[in-house]
């Protein structure tokens, strides 16, 4: 895993010039290292993050553009720009943009644990990709998805 280089990540551009269609979602990685990982993530409107747990990272969500419809813990509210969303570990939350724009906001999760990892895996499955391929390849790289409500 890289220790953090000193620098600047230029606006609109990604670590190494990468780029990953995460699941309809673009996500631009600004910073990468043991200790923590960063990236710029675009929602296109209707896209969302399904409830999960990271057992293992806290990740944190600052808002830039729009509004994101938030489950925390099993509780319903939302973020918009200059937001913080604060994702402890181990709490299950998922984020939806349910709006008519599309969110822009800042992602990072510490420690870095397999993240960066998952996102190499998820990047272009295709606009319609197997869920449960989507849960096995998360759940290898520590992100676990919790079931869908009416799958209890």
């Amino acid at each position: 895993m890289p220790n953090m280089t000193i620098g600047v990540t230029p606006a609109n551009e990604g670590i190494e010039g990468i780029r990953w269609n995460i699941l309809g979602q673009i996500y631009v990685p600004k910073q990468h290292s043991e200790h923590s990982l960063s990236w710029h993530a675009t929602f296109p409107v209707g896209t969302f993050v399904p409830p999960h747990i990271h057992p293992t990272q806290d990740e944190f969500v600052y808002m830039l553009e729009g509004r994101l419809d938030v489950l925390l813990d099993g509780k319903e509210g939302f973020a918009g720009p200059g937001d913080l969303v604060r994702l402890p570990k181990g709490v299950p939350h998922g984020l939806f943009n349910k709006s008519d724009a599309e969110v822009k906001c800042l992602f990072w999760v510490s420690p870095a644990q397999r993240l960066y990892d998952l996102f190499w895996a998820l990047h272009n499955l295709g606009p319609t990709p197997d869920p449960a391929q989507v849960v096995a390849i998360s759940a290898r790289h520590e992100v676990d998805f919790l079931p869908p409500p009416d799958a209890g």
